[in-house]
Formats: structure tokens, C-alpha cells, sequence
């Protein structure tokens, strides 16, 4: 999954052009998320990400068949550009040895600056961010042996991030099921700072507890069946975790 966000210059991975290709291991590869307030999880991720995180649901358009998809995202701040868990200093800078401040960090987001696209409905093609500033042709991880094949370091990525595009899926099929059964409604999340302004967060969907009270024997069994209510549990779960963000921002969380 390519997000343009992070991906800056994605490029299909090439045994011939990119066979000298070296990753360096001193520079922190999360650092390139420290423009995002947001990122996708899969529903496997649900039980570690709701922890810390408040999972909530974007729409992410329609299928070929025209049906609302939805994407869940774990939230790192709480307005456009704000990663609560990549703190700058005073200046507004990124140290270079500011580490992830959290216990875990989603899974498409450690592939990185690795990751996979489809080629076709059926094929996929791992592909790489030649953006990124750790790319080396002396020193680092080597991406392909002296014989042009894969290196270890490299199959281990491919089998990966290979896994992350079947939960990818999974993620969409559940999203789809609660989108077709009206589980999910826009919300707005409302906070008052200490200066007395205002701050608002909204733009995302989240469970329609009214709509959920009312399901039928029928819904419930087909909720049952795919998983979908321990999905459910995590997420309510998780929404404790906006307060958190909000006294992150303020400086009062404690440090992990």
C-alpha cells in the first residue's frame, strides 16, 4: 500500500537499477512520519494500537462497484501535521535522535521505506521510497548480493510486507461489512484548552452506539462469524485515548 503522504517518491523495486542499493541503519526511518497526525492500521493491529492510540475511521472513497470504503487510522495528533509521538524541540526541529515515543508503532509504518503495490488484481510488486535519505550505495544493509539475487534482510521485508497487504484486505472487507450494516457515523471530538480556546477534531467516523444497540439476532451472528465485535471492543476502547492526546499536547502526559 502506497500513502502519498509518506511515500514522498515511490519506485518498484528493481533488481538491475537498484542492485548496489544499500539501506543505512543510523538514520530512524519513522523520523518520515513526523509530519503525520494520523496512519492506517489493520484490524489484526486493533489489540496493540487501541493500547495507545485512538483508532478511528476515515473514508477512503468508493470500490469498483461504487460501495463507501473506510480506512482505520491510529491518531498521533491532533491537527493537521501534529505527531504527539515524534516531539520537536523548541525551534520546531527534528533531533536526530528523537525516538518513537510509544509502545508500538503500526506495522506499514515499520516496512517503511519499504512497502508493496498492486500491479494488477492479482500481483504485487514490493516498491520502495527513493525519497528517503538513508539510501546508500556504500555502506548500510545491502538489498541484493554481488549475484544480483535478494539478500536475507530483503526476503524478510518481502515476506513482511507481503503479510501487511493480506490484513490490508482483511481490513478492507471489515470495513466495508460495518459501512453496509451503518455501524459507523461522523463524529467530532470537542476540548477546551486551558486558555479557554476552543479545540475541535473532526473529519473522522466512529461506532454509532445507537445503531449497534439495535442490531438484530441476524446482524449479530453475521458480526459474529467474521470477528467483528472483538474489532468493535478495541475500537470503543481505543476513544479513551483522545483525552490522552490532548494532555500529551499539553505537556502533561508522562513520558514513556
Amino acid at each position: 500500500m502506497i500513502n502519498p503522504d509518506l511515500h514522498k517518491k515511490p519506485a518498484t523495486l528493481d533488481r538491475v537499477s537498484h542492485r548496489n542499493l544499500k539501506l543505512r541503519e543510523d538514520l530512524n526511518t519513522l523520523h518520515a512520519a513526523a509530519g503525520l497526525n494520523s496512519f492506517f492500521v489493520t484490524v489484526a493491529e486493533f489489540g496493540d494500537a487501541c493500547r495507545e492510540y485512538p483508532i478511528l475511521f476515515l473514508r477512503a472513497g468508493t470500490d469498483a462497484q461504487g460501495k463507501p470504503q473506510v480506512a482505520p487510522v491510529a491518531v498521533f495528533g491532533l491537527s493537521q501535521g501534529e505527531n504527539l509521538f515524534l516531539p520537536k524541540d523548541a525551534t520546531g526541529a527534528l533531533p536526530a535522535s528523537t525516538r518513537w515515543q510509544g509502545r508500538y508503532v503500526p506495522a506499514a509504518l515499520r516496512a517503511y521505506p519499504f512497502t508493496m503495490a498492486k500491479v494488477d488484481e492479482t500481483q504485487l510488486a514490493m516498491c520502495i521510497d527513493e525519497s528517503w535519505a538513508g539510501w546508500s550505495q556504500e555502506q548500510g544493509r545491502a538489498l541484493f548480493d554481488e549475484k544480483g539475487e535478494a539478500t536475507p534482510f530483503l526476503e524478510e521485508l518481502r515476506k513482511f510486507t507481503e503479510q501487511i497487504e493480506i490484513e490490508i484486505e482483511r481490513t478492507r472487507l471489515a470495513g466495508q461489512t460495518l459501512m453496509e450494516m451503518g455501524l459507523l457515523q461522523d463524529r467530532r471530538f470537542d476540548a477546551t484548552l486551558p486558555d479557554g480556546s476552543p479545540l475541535a477534531v473532526e473529519g473522522f467516523m466512529a461506532l454509532d452506539e445507537k445503531r449497534y444497540a439495535e442490531l438484530t439476532d441476524a446482524e449479530v451472528l453475521t458480526l459474529h462469524k467474521r470477528g467483528l465485535f472483538a474489532v468493535l471492543h478495541l475500537h470503543q476502547i481505543s476513544l479513551g485515548n483522545m483525552r490522552w492526546l490532548l494532555e500529551r499536547r499539553l505537556g502533561s502526559a508522562v513520558p514513556v
